[in-house]
């Protein structure tokens, strides 16, 4: 409401939205521009008032769904974790440990058809903008973390103990390893070349 008026104010995202597209109205909507844009134009000049102009909201909305243009890339990655945390949480005790690192990193990374193009697309801004790729270490050690507290719980130990944090390292390459071939290889299998690194892990 306009202060002191009671009229309704304009949104300003009627004042601002790319002709012939309506304004956003969710994160996932929002999502799917900046990763359009940024494959179009490239991550780093693609600036955050362009993707609020496009998208038909304010510069304030979009830090509302996003706190930064990384965020926007790495898309729902927090939420995925705990999915991760909640996969080895339920496996068995009795499946050997690195066979469960193996069974969990293929779990996280399995997707239908279309999750599975996004994150192609996601995978390809990530690794090739500077930007993107030194944020990311952020990210690549919250998933290493799970991958070390699991192990941990099993061998009685602490998460920053060599063997833990050695396979949560470990488990990582073995995955940006089959990333970098998948993106290198329209035709290739994710999966199949997931197992194919991580069968290089050997039991501690």
């Amino acid at each position: 409401m306009a202060k002191g008026t009671g009229a309704t104010a304009p949104a300003p995202s009627a004042l601002t939205a790319a002709p012939g597209r309506p304004a956003v109205t969710s994160r996932g909507e929002l999502e799917r521009i900046c990763l359009e844009m940024f494959s179009a134009q490239g991550f780093d000049v693609t600036s955050v008032d362009e993707i609020a102009a496009a998208a038909g909201i304010g510069r304030r909305t979009f830090f509302r769904y996003f706190k930064s243009k990384n965020d926007a890339v790495w898309g729902e990655f927090d939420t995925q974790l705990e999915a991760f945390a909640r996969w080895f949480a339920a496996c068995p005790p009795e499946v050997p440990l690195v066979e469960a690192i193996r069974g969990g990193v293929l779990a996280f990374n399995s997707f239908d058809a279309h999750a599975a193009e996004s994150l192609r697309n996601r995978m390809r801004l990530i690794l090739g903008s500077p930007a993107l790729q030194a944020y990311s270490t952020l990210r690549y050690a919250a998933w290493r973390e799970v991958v070390a507290r699991f192990a941990a719980a099993r061998l009685g130990g602490d998460p920053a103990d060599l063997v833990p944090r050695t396979l949560g390292h470990l488990a990582l390459g073995a995955a940006l390893s089959a990333y970098e071939q998948w993106l290198g290889h329209e035709d290739a299998d994710l999966i199949d070349l997931l197992r194919t690194s991580l069968d290089l892990l050997g039991e501690p």
